[in-house]
């Protein structure tokens, strides 16, 4: 019994272990507070602006997400990992944060020329064009909040924080701004200025705690760092195909009525997903540095996806009459078909992003991505049209559930190998 509490005591002196407590800790903080935050709002929002006005920022969010996937470009990821290994240097860290600083600068000015240009190709009205500029307010405030360094330092405190923050700005200004339906255009600006507060606050941060500085690192090293993250971004844009553009599609053929109904349920998978996502990311650096605990981090993810997807699917109902109105009675069959796609989001981030991207095969991985997304792609045009928000649901089901199959049987044989 002695050796035990020994081992015990020896295991907690441990630095990675404490790291990894201590943000799972914060992790668990961050996602309960996502989780609130949303719930005290989105009865507010969808009972003042009603189901057309939700789906059309649904539609102009769907939009601006394929913008942030091209800004982020796979950095979240391969940056973190580079970062993670180097972060005793703090001038490696400096040049690795300069390069996707200014990399993803160049990247938004890009995606802004591109998408004003484009608009008035698609006869788009100008209160559309005013939604969609203030949806993409919300880029230059995700770009100055670099979570993805805070992720490679393992220091998951300062992202609660900070994420709580926005969130807490975002929910306050909701109320005191929103009063009316016509007043919906300015909902994704209030998340913008809730990312832009919290952006600036974390620069400082990682100046005055960290020492990170940031000066142009030269267009070879930017180009350099687009390269080396290819592979990842490809990964990351071509769900769009399926995901996204789904949405689009569903607007396009059905109208607003219809996405509002499908975005009120898609809500409750995204604070799923968000939970997901969050929690592979904790562990990212940590399997960078030690992939032989890849054993445990399954094991714990596997079973949140199992109790995620458990909760969507008998409490979808319940979720819908407590949080929405009743026009949004559909919305639980969105929420039901979708209680299965935690579980391949699980296998996707498991065996995919915290495998085979640490071990150098996310060409492998940025392969299958490729090939179901164009499924997908080519699935939606036949399911939306027909069976409306049933149809997106289903195509982000069963190309999820795809992918995630594919990773894992990918990742096991490497493993064998």
């Amino acid at each position: 019994m002695q050796l035990d509490k020994s081992k015990i005591k020896l295991l907690f002196q441990n630095r990675d272990t404490r790291g990894l407590i201590g943000n799972f800790f914060y992790l668990s903080l961050l996602k309960v507070l996502s989780f609130v935050f949303p719930l005290i709002t989105l009865p507010y929002l969808t009972r003042v602006i009603g189901v057309e006005k939700f789906g059309a920022i649904a539609f102009a969010t769907a939009v601006i997400v394929i913008v942030e996937t091209v800004v982020d470009w796979g950095f979240n990821y391969t940056a973190t990992r580079d970062a993670a290994r180097s972060r005793e240097n703090i001038d490696v860290v400096s040049q690795i944060f300069s390069e996707v600083i200014f990399s993803k600068l160049t990247l938004m000015v890009i995606c802004f020329v591109l998408l004003f240009s484009v608009l008035p190709l698609f006869s788009v009205s100008k209160e559309y064009e005013l939604l969609l500029l203030l949806t993409f307010a919300y880029i230059p405030g995700h770009i100055l909040f670099p979570e993805w360094l805070f992720q490679a330092f393992e220091h998951m405190k300062y992202i609660t924080i900070l994420n709580v923050l926005s969130k807490l700005i975002f929910t306050v200004l909701v109320f005191v701004v929103i009063r009316k339906q016509s007043d919906y255009v300015y909902q994704p600006l209030l998340v913008a200025c809730g990312y832009l507060v919290s952006g600036i606050i974390a620069i400082y941060i990682l100046i005055k705690r960290y020492g990170v500085y940031v000066k142009f690192p030269g267009i070879k090293p930017i180009v350099n760092r687009l390269k080396s993250s290819t592979n990842m971004f490809v990964s990351l844009i071509v769900p769009n195909l399926y995901n996204n553009f789904s949405v689009i599609l569903l607007r396009t053929y059905c109208g607003e009525g219809a996405t509002g109904i499908y975005s009120g349920g898609e809500k409750f998978h995204g604070i799923v997903d968000q939970l997901t996502q969050v929690l592979s990311r904790t562990f990212f650096p940590f399997l960078a540095r030690h992939k032989e605990k890849h054993s445990v981090y399954v094991k714990i993810t596997g079973v949140i996806a199992l109790v995620m997807s458990l909760l969507m699917f008998l409490c979808a109902d319940l979720f819908v009459d407590i949080f929405l109105t009743p026009n949004f009675s559909d919305s639980a069959y969105v929420i039901r078909i979708l209680a299965l796609s935690p579980i391949f989001m699980f296998l996707a981030n498991s065996y995919g992003t915290n495998y085979l991207v640490l071990v150098g095969k996310e060409n492998l991985m940025r392969n299958i991505y490729v090939v179901w997304s164009v499924i997908g792609f080519i699935l939606a045009w036949i399911l939306v049209p027909k069976f409306s928000y049933i149809g997106v649901a289903l195509v982000l089901l069963l190309t999820r559930g795809a992918i995630g199959v594919s990773i894992y049987l990918t990742a096991k044989r490497c493993m064998k190998e």
